[in-house]
């Protein structure tokens, strides 16, 4: 299974663990199938939603 680091695209993201998705969801990311989404990595969408990016990460490598 490919990793997922903070300039993984949160389409990419979803595709290797599906199972991030409520971890998204939880910092505000509510359209994750929105042309934007798709080819925003995953620090520059803690960025817009105000999350610090290793949190995030944490979050995610915890699923």
């Amino acid at each position: 299974m490919a990793d997922i680091t903070k300039n993984t695209t949160i389409g990419e993201a979803l595709s290797i663990n599906p199972d991030i998705a409520p971890v998204l969801m939880e910092i505000g990311m509510h359209c994750l199938g929105c042309p934007s989404a798709q080819g925003e990595t995953l620090e520059e969408a803690a960025m817009v939603h105000g999350i610090d990016t290793e949190v995030l990460m944490q979050k995610i490598a915890a699923v």
